[in-house]
């Protein structure tokens, strides 16, 4: 054993094995360095670990004990990692499996997103490489959430491994001739109708998967935070409004998916399957709507090309597709009543692309400033006409 302080934290240094012949050197040398370090938590490091015995662990559950949930283990390897989950011991401490590296030198790019990029690695498996060094929360949590929503009924896409991959991190993913529903459009835009149906169908498997209480936060939540954080864009009456609707809308427990754009609804097989679970909460079916009228609508407002740019399909197929969700969506082609639901689904739309613009680089631009502007506009002309967020049809 050897360990490493660099001032503030406690690096101890596992190696070979541990079993009843060194358990008991192990835990003194153990001992030793927390009694020249005293204030510092120790982080086991594992990379050089090759077995641990019941032995071993029970020097580990007193370590446990002292230091309670704050303890850490890092870089076990599968095996390792393996005893340490089987004994129960992920339950008691953080332990963490060292990561495989992988390469995407030469593989297929089949899809960039505001995190990361989306890599073919062969015909039966792709890796999402997020852009941050910084991201393992948001695929750890990212992989929490996609579990919850399976085990409700909603076929999803859950990560089977977490890799390294350079200087940052990516998640893998099983999806045998997957396609997502924007490639198929782009393929097959003469199967524009069933391609739509399919689509907005499954949008409402997804919006019948009740969740458990206090697992997932309320969209609504979420809307009223951006009202506070938008004074400044707004006056402080609109915000107020804001609230006032928002605050209105009752606590509803179906999920909501956040960024349902057609790139994170794959078919595979004759199955839609999610990805890009990060943004899950529950709430109506608008908080979903609204996201997509920002995709379909609000971005191309002043930018023609972000159709093409963005999603790789002409401006004329691009406009089609927000009267078709919402007219599947609500098995209606009442111009009187989708029009009523195309208010409240915009203003809260405006107030997601407004809050977006203004907590980003965009806001310095020309296009991020008009965009603004018209955000500005819309709430403004919306607030005067739209006096409740429900939507009861």
């Amino acid at each position: 054993m050897k360990y490493i302080n660099n001032g503030k934290d406690l690096t101890v240094y596992l190696e070979g094995r541990i079993d009843t012949n060194n358990a008991a050197e192990t835990e003194k040398a153990i001992i030793a360095a927390l009694e020249e370090y005293p204030e510092s938590v120790p982080e086991f490091d594992l990379s050089s670990l090759e077995y641990i015995s019941s032995a071993g662990l029970r020097v580990m559950m007193k370590m446990c004990r002292r230091f309670g949930t704050k303890l850490k283990a890092v870089n076990a390897s599968p095996e390792v990692y393996d005893i340490f989950e089987v004994t129960g011991f992920t339950e008691l401490m953080n332990v963490e499996k060292r990561l495989r590296e992988l390469s995407v030198d030469g593989c297929e790019v089949i899809g960039t997103g505001f995190y990361g990029t989306v890599y073919r690695i062969d015909p039966e498996t792709i890796v999402k490489v997020y852009q941050s060094p910084e991201c393992l929360p948001i695929i750890q949590n990212e992989r929490k959430l996609a579990k919850l929503a399976f085990v409700k009924g909603v076929p999803t896409a859950i990560s089977y491994d977490i890799v390294k991959v350079g200087d940052s991190y990516g998640t893998v993913f099983e999806l045998l001739n997957a396609q997502s529903f924007n490639d198929m459009l782009r393929s097959e835009p003469e199967n524009f109708d069933d391609i739509m149906r399919k689509y907005v169908d499954f949008l409402k498997v997804v919006h019948s998967a009740e969740m458990d209480p206090g697992t997932l936060p309320f969209a609504r939540d979420v809307f009223l935070r951006y009202a506070d954080e938008l004074r400044g864009c707004l006056t402080d009456d609109q915000c107020a409004r804001l609230k006032e609707l928002f605050g209105a809308l009752p606590d509803d427990l179906h999920m909501v998916h956040g960024d349902y754009q057609m790139k994170n609804v794959m078919m595979v097989g004759d199955e839609p399957m999610l990805i890009d679970m990060d943004t899950l909460s529950v709430g109506q079916p608008i908080f979903d709507l609204q996201a997509l009228y920002v995709t379909y609508v609000a971005f191309p407002e002043d930018d023609p090309d972000n159709f093409m740019n963005f999603l790789g399909i002409p401006d004329e197929l691009g406009k089609r597709i927000w009267q078709v969700i919402l007219e599947n969506y609500f098995d209606t082609k009442d111009k009187a009543l989708l029009a009523d639901i195309n208010d409240k689904i915009q203003l809260i739309a405006s107030v997601r692309f407004l809050y977006i613009l203004n907590g980003s680089d965009l806001r310095n631009s020309d296009l991020g400033a008009l965009r603004i502007k018209h955000s500005q506009e819309h709430i403004t002309e919306l607030l005067g006409r739209v006096d409740s967020l429900e939507i009861n049809v």
